[in-house]
C-alpha cells in the first residue's frame, strides 16, 4: 500500500482545497491529512485564520478523500509523521515548490499544481468571501507579495497585468500559475475583486482610479499619488463606490510598529519632542531608482516609510517643512533630508539610494526615548531608555521584541482582506487623512526637486 501525507490550514474551505486533496489521494492508496492548529499557524506566521480547527477538520473529512486526519501542532512534526506512519509520498501545492525538498531523504516529494481561479463551486458556507486578487506589475515587490500572500487566509491571486514587460509577465505567470494579461486592463479587472498595484511610481494613480471606478478594491504601493488633490480624489471615489483603498506602507500594518506607537503615546517617555527616521540603501547602478531622475530616487522610493512615524507620532498639522537633497549628475536624488517643525516639537527624516546611513528610528521625549534599530520599518526589536537613576529597577532600559514573520507584507495583505470582509472597519493603522498628508508632502517635494533643476 502506498501511503500519502499532506498538510494544510484548510481555512475557508474552497474548491482549490478540494482539488488538492483529490489529487493527493490519487497519488496512492491511503491519504493522511494533517490539519494545523491555531497555535501552530500563529507560530509559523499565518496571520488571520478564520475557522477554528474543528471546523477545518470537519471540512476535510466531508470531502471523503482523507483515510486518516491528524493534527499538526509543532515544527519538525512532518519528519516525525513520515517516519511514524511509514509514508511513501509527501505532497503539497505548487505554491510551496522547493520549500519541502528537505523531506526527499525520507520519502518522495510531489508539488501538485494549484487550481487557477477558485471562484467556481464553493464547498464552504461562510460570510467571509475569498478575495480574487489581480497583481499589477511583476517586479521584486510583486514576487514578495505572492510569497507572503500564502500566509493570509481569504485571498487568491488569479490574474497578472503588465503591459510593458511581456517576457517578465510570461515568466511570472508560469512560475506562479497565474493567468496573465498584457493588452487589456479592462479584461484584467473583470477577472478580479481587488488589485495590488506594484508597478512603477508614476502609474499608481491611474491604475488605482480606473480600478476604483470599476468597483474594485485597491491596495497600492507607495506613493499612492504625487499630489494631495489626487489622493483626496481617490479616497472620495473609494468611499462613493464602497470599495477598500489602502496605501501599502508596510510598517504601518506590522504589529511591532503599532506597539511602538502605542508605547510612545502612552506617556512612558513623556511628551514626544523629536522623531528621527532614516531609510537608505545603496541601489544597483542600473536599477530604476538610480536611473529614473523623474520618478526614481531616494524620496519616492522610501519617503512614505520615513514620513509614517512622524505623522503617526506628531500628527498631521506640522507648521513647516524643509527639504535638502544631494543629486547625482543625472538629476537623481541619491540622498536627502526633510526637517519638520511642529508646535513644540520637531522631526528629521533621511532617505537615500546612493548614500548609506544608519537606518534607525528614534523617538525622543521629556522622560526618555525609544530606539528601534535598522531595519526599524520591520520593527522586530525596540527599546525604551531612561536616565538610569530614574528607572525603577535601576536598569534604564525596557526591551520589546514583538512578533514578526516573513518580510512584513502579510500584515498589510491581511488588513486589506479583513477590511473587504468588514472585519477591520477602523482604519487607524494608516488613515486616509494620514495618507493624504503624505501625498501633500510628496507634492511639495516634487516642486522642490523641480526648482533645483533651475
Amino acid at each position: 500500500m502506498t501511503k500519502v501525507i499532506t498538510y494544510g490550514t484548510y481555512d475557508l474551505f474552497h474548491q482549490g482545497h478540494y482539488n488538492l486533496l483529490k489529487n493527493a489521494k490519487a497519488l496512492g492508496d491511503y491519504l493522511i491529512v494533517g490539519v494545523t492548529t491555531e497555535h501552530f499557524d500563529e507560530a509559523r506566521g499565518k496571520v488571520n485564520v478564520i475557522d477554528d480547527v474543528l471546523t477545518r477538520i470537519e471540512n476535510v473529512r466531508a470531502t471523503g478523500f482523507a483515510d486518516e486526519i491528524i493534527v499538526e501542532d509543532h515544527e519538525g512534526q512532518k519528519i516525525e509523521d513520515i517516519q511514524r506512519y511509514g509514508v511513501d509520498v509527501f505532497t503539497v501545492g505548487s505554491d510551496w515548490v522547493g520549500t519541502f525538498d528537505y523531506l526527499r531523504q525520507f520519502c518522495k516529494v510531489v508539488y501538485l499544481p494549484r487550481t487557477p481561479d477558485i471562484s467556481s463551486t464553493k464547498i464552504r458556507e461562510t460570510k467571509f468571501n475569498i478575495v480574487k486578487m489581480g497583481i499589477i506589475g511583476t517586479g521584486r515587490i510583486a514576487k514578495r507579495y505572492v510569497s507572503e500572500s500564502k500566509y493570509v487566509s481569504g485571498i487568491e491571486n488569479v490574474a497578472l497585468y503588465n503591459p510593458v514587460d511581456e517576457n517578465g509577465l510570461e515568466k511570472f505567470s508560469n512560475e506562479h500559475t497565474i493567468p496573465a494579461y498584457s493588452d487589456s486592463y479592462e479584461s484584467f479587472l473583470e477577472a478580479v475583486d481587488g488589485v495590488y498595484i506594484a508597478s512603477t511610481n508614476e502609474t499608481h494613480y491611474d491604475y488605482a482610479k480606473t480600478a476604483i471606478l470599476a468597483g474594485k478594491h485597491v491596495m497600492s504601493e507607495k506613493p499612492l499619488t504625487f499630489t494631495k488633490k489626487e489622493a483626496e480624489e481617490l479616497y472620495e471615489l473609494a468611499k462613493k463606490k464602497e470599495v477598500v483603498l489602502i496605501e501599502a506602507v508596510k510598517a504601518a500594518y506590522c504589529p511591532g510598529f503599532q506597539q511602538l506607537v502605542n508605547v510612545a503615546k502612552s506617556g512612558k517617555i513623556g511628551a514626544i519632542k523629536d522623531v528621527e527616521a532614516n531609510f537608505t540603501r545603496l541601489a544597483n547602478e542600473g536599477s530604476r531608482e538610480k536611473t529614473d531622475s523623474e520618478y526614481g530616487g531616494g524620496f519616492l522610493e522610501y519617503g512614505s516609510n520615513v514620513l509614517l512615524p512622524v505623522i503617526k507620532l506628531l500628527g498631521k498639522e506640522y507648521k513647516d517643512v524643509r527639504f535638502s537633497s544631494l543629486f547625482d549628475e543625472n538629476g537623481v536624488d541619491i540622498y536627502g533630508k526633510i526637517e519638520f517643525e511642529y508646535e513644540g516639537a520637531m522631526a528629521t527624516v533621511k532617505t537615500g539610494v546612493g548614500v548609506k546611513t544608519e537606518g534607525q528610528l528614534v523617538v525622543s521625549g521629556t522622560k526618555g526615548y525609544i530606539i528601534a534599530p535598522s531595519p526599524w520599518w520591520l520593527t522586530k526589536h525596540f527599546e525604551v531608555r531612561y536616565e538610569e537613576e530614574e528607572y525603577k529597577d535601576g536598569q534604564g532600559v525596557e526591551v520589546y521584541e514583538p512578533a514578526f514573520r516573513g518580510d512584513g507584507l502579510r500584515y498589510e495583505i491581511s488588513e486589506f482582506v479583513m477590511k473587504i470582509n468588514g472585519y477591520a472597519k477602523n482604519s487607524y493603522k494608516l488613515t486616509a487623512g494620514e495618507s493624504i498628508v503624505m501625498a501633500d508632502i510628496t507634492e511639495k517635494y516634487m516642486k522642490y526637486k523641480e526648482s533645483m533643476k533651475h
